[in-house]
């Protein structure tokens, strides 16, 4: 078997293939031929070494993962050869209260960047039986985020999401699946037109209109949006406040606009808004997602595939950030 290991940092050129046996599994464990991987924002200062907490040199990267179950060890109950699964983002999160320090992919345990890989079946999910293991691959961080940033949202709440990144993107199709009208924010035609085949309602240019929070009052007859999935950061915050209803909630998931601006206390305060971070999910909300996005035929927006051994080009290609959708690479 064949995998990708990070051997010094910068960026993709620092990996290298090593060759090794294929593994047997053991006890509770599960060998998974794995079939597709994708590529997350988090992969970037990963590959760059600026990622907290530090991952070690050797690591395999890449945290989501879809594949087909080879082998089975003794006492396994949840799966039988021939599954397909995907892999859930955090491996010792099952459900419940996120209360405990928390293992991740590269940082505590090689990831999914490989050919062949040995894991704990419990941290396994059943890939929705619609989808291919490219699309499979990109549902353990996105679509999970997406899924818990809009959790509570109901049949005719409004609901605001952010550009055409892997978590938007999920959170307009899970949305719409929820009963929800969606806003969206984008900066060119051609997104604009991706949002509103998902069923986006109405899209805002944020180039043409800076002052974005005004224009979604002004749609929501000065009422404002239920929730927002605020992808940005710090320089898209204040907008999504002025943005929100009172009583409104705002999930906070990423800083894609990178960690610079600032938020006024008082503006915070005075919104009478709800902030929630989100930490991807939990594999009880992976599997809650999975048949949520089997019951609706809701399938992943895929940037682009590339193949196993392009794989530097893959990370290449999505660093350059002018994607719509998700960036997958084939094993």
């Amino acid at each position: 078997m064949r995998s990708f290991h990070i051997d010094s940092f910068g960026g993709p050129d620092g990996l290298i293939i090593k060759e090794s046996e294929i593994p047997k599994p053991g006890r509770g464990e599960v060998l998974v031929r794995v079939r597709a991987s994708s590529l997350n924002f988090r992969d970037l200062p990963i590959f760059a070494g600026q990622y907290q907490p530090p991952v070690q040199i050797g690591r395999v990267p890449l945290s989501d993962g879809a594949g087909e179950i080879e082998a089975v060890g003794e006492s396994v109950k949840r799966f039988r050869v021939g599954d397909k699964v995907v892999n859930s983002f955090l491996p010792n999160w099952f459900g419940g209260t996120l209360n405990a320090p928390l293992e991740q992919w590269i940082v505590d345990h090689d990831g999914w960047l490989t050919e062949y890989k040995v894991v704990n079946a419990e941290i396994l999910v059943p890939m929705p039986s619609h989808m291919s293991f490219e699309e499979g691959a990109t549902l353990s961080c996105a679509a999970v985020t997406a899924w818990s940033a809009l959790a509570g949202v109901r049949a005719g709440d409004v609901v605001l999401t952010q550009g055409t990144g892997g978590v938007s993107l999920f959170a307009v199709q899970l949305a719409v699946a929820l009963g929800a009208r969606v806003i969206s924010t984008t900066s060119s035609h051609e997104k604009t037109q991706t949002l509103r085949r998902l069923g986006a309602h109405d899209v805002i240019d944020y180039n043409a209109t800076p002052e974005w929070g005004d224009a979604v009052r002004e749609l929501t007859n000065g009422r404002g949006v239920d929730r927002v999935v605020e992808v940005g950061g710090p320089s898209t915050l204040p907008q999504s406040m002025k943005a929100s209803a009172v009583g409104g909630e705002i999930s906070i998931v990423g800083i894609l606009a990178g960690y610079e601006g600032a938020v006024d206390f008082m503006a915070m305060f005075m919104s009478r808004v709800g902030f929630r971070a989100v930490t991807v999910g939990s594999r009880r909300d992976l599997e809650d997602m999975c048949r949520a996005t089997e019951q609706h035929g809701i399938r992943p927006v895929i940037d682009s595939v590339y193949a196993f051994d392009d794989a530097k080009a893959a990370i290449t290609h999505y660093g350059a950030r002018n994607i719509i959708g998700k960036v997958v690479i084939q094993h």
